[in-house]
């Protein structure tokens, strides 16, 4: 049976209107700088998910990564924390796809099906209805890769290890990328979310899994768990953008923090 989840922060978070949405869009992405070296192969990113005006500069720092991949990349598994609903463990949803103004982005139900069968996750309709954090990120990637099915999960109270173990399982075709849909801080002046978020970024990129609570980022958990899974696949995650509200359409008295970044295995550098 099709269900297709609404676009429920169409309008709110990014534009209704397709022609506008598509223009933003390709407008961060293009508007990014590249990295001028990156030493890994991005099988996942991190980015963050406010409005637009706000973060979507420093999404289109994560996504410009996967312009040169795009064409080989076939499923995104996207993970991000509960906002709208209480959960506890790992939830998947019953929709076939996923609907925004650019279309509909079919949803891996096989994946899904099999990891509740697997009890590694759970059914629960209700955190995904209103969540925001999976759905600003379906814009991009309709963008960048129009064919991809989609396998979302939202987080709520779970163990690090679990979003591990399905990022392994999501990651071995080497088809399949990974977002991890997280901001950093919270609602700090600007020169204190600064010197938080670099302590923040350093820790993602060291690996320091102890020092991310959720004070550092809403994503915590799937960080962690994206953590975990670069110690135990010899990867890394290299820092791409850190900026904030203050930085972007907002004042800089009480601001959130957006930080852009790759992770995966070492490879040759790109030019």
């Amino acid at each position: 049976m099709t269900s297709i989840r609404p676009a429920a922060v169409a309008g709110l978070f990014y534009p209704r209107n397709p022609d506008t949405l598509l223009r933003e869009v390709q407008g961060y992405i293009k508007q990014a700088a590249p990295p001028d070296r990156l030493d890994i192969i991005p099988r996942v990113l991190i980015a963050p998910h406010a409005g637009y005006a706000y973060s979507g500069p420093i999404a289109g720092t994560a996504y410009t990564c996967w312009k040169r991949l795009a064409p080989s990349i076939r499923r995104v598994l996207l993970i991000g924390p509960a906002h709208r609903a209480p959960l506890v463990g790992i939830a998947a949803c019953h929709a076939t796809a996923f609907a925004t103004p650019l279309g509909s982005l079919p949803v891996d139900q096989t994946t899904l099906t099999r990891w509740t069968d697997e009890k590694r996750v759970i059914w629960h309709d209700e955190a995904h209805a209103e969540e925001h954090g999976l759905e600003v990120h379906c814009p991009f990637l309709q963008h960048l890769c129009p064919d991809i099915e989609l396998v979302p999960l939202v987080v709520g109270q779970a163990d690090p290890a679990d979003v591990a173990s399905l990022l392994a399982d999501a990651l071995k075709p080497s088809d399949t990328y990974a977002v991890i849909s997280s901001d950093l801080s919270h609602y700090y002046d600007y020169a204190t979310a600064r010197r938080r978020d670099q302590a923040t970024a350093e820790a993602i990129t060291t690996g320091d899994i102890t020092l991310l609570d959720g004070d550092c980022a809403c994503g915590y958990v799937p960080i962690q768990g994206l953590l975990h899974w670069a110690q135990a696949h010899v990867a890394h995650c290299e820092l791409l953008d850190l900026r904030s509200s203050g930085d972007t359409a907002g004042s800089r008295d009480r601001v959130v923090g957006y930080g852009a970044f790759a992770c995966g295995p070492a490879c040759a550098p790109l030019t």
